[in-house]
């Protein structure tokens, strides 16, 4: 029996303007699917000029200029539609959707769909239920005493994964991918009776409580940052009065 780790996948990844999921911009995505471990990888690319401009320490980061994004990229609305279309066909075809640190990219997309489509994630998902992988999550709940940080960079170097070229969203979703498959392989014992949908409910429980053990390390520490629980979309914020 093929275990669900060395099997089909999908994997998506975003750069953008900021970290701020609510008023960044995507300016560069990719969707990479994979039939079975070790084969060919399908790659779709999508560069995004914002309409917005890109900060100095977002270009640093992933590369991108304002000025090669107005030039060579697409106005934001028909792309997301896109991308929002492409990850509900993978949904329809059964395959899981790797997303590292899936409530950023995920969340990011449905306000960009707000922002230029007036419509939402859900909304293109209809009745196809999301399944998401995430390596960090997953890894997190997993190996949950190991010291140290657990950016796609430091769990590829852990699992032995290739990165080459990060911060580049088709490079950075291939690696999510392999990583994902390491992860699965490394504690085969303990996922290969669980199917993806199952892992998916799981992952929500375990996201939740990590969450809640960092804001509890945030309060001792003195940091006033809030940690959101959700996985793997954070809710809308309240619209203002």
């Amino acid at each position: 029996m093929t275990h669900w780790y060395e099997g089909p996948l999908a994997a998506f990844d975003t750069e953008t303007t900021g970290v701020d999921v609510e008023e960044d911009r995507i300016v560069s995505a990719a969707l990479v699917v994979q039939d079975t471990a070790g084969g060919r990888m399908r790659v779709t690319r999508w560069l995004v000029n914002p309409g917005v401009p890109v900060p100095v320490g977002a270009t640093e980061i992933h590369g991108l200029t304002d000025d090669h994004l107005q030039r060579n990229g697409r106005w934001p609305a028909p792309v997301v539609e896109e991308i929002a279309r492409a990850l509900a066909e993978q949904c329809a075809a059964g395959r899981p959707l790797v997303v590292m640190n899936a409530p950023f990219d995920l969340t990011l997309l449905d306000r960009e769909l707000k922002r230029h489509r007036a419509s939402s994630l859900a909304g293109y998902l209809e009745n196809t239920p999301l399944c998401v992988l995430d390596p960090r999550v997953l890894d997190k709940h997993l190996d949950r005493y190991r010291k140290g940080r657990r950016t796609l960079t430091d769990l590829c170097a852990q699992y032995e994964v290739v990165l080459d070229g990060a911060h580049d969203a088709a490079a950075d979703a291939a690696a999510s991918l392999e990583l994902v498959r390491a992860v699965g392989r490394r504690f085969s014992s303990r996922l290969e009776r669980l199917s993806p949908s199952e892992l998916h409910a799981l992952q929500a429980v375990w996201h939740a409580a990590q969450a809640r053990g960092l804001q509890a390390w945030f309060a001792k520490s003195g940091t006033p940052e809030a940690v959101d629980p959700a996985w793997p979309l954070r809710p809308e914020l309240p619209a203002a009065a």
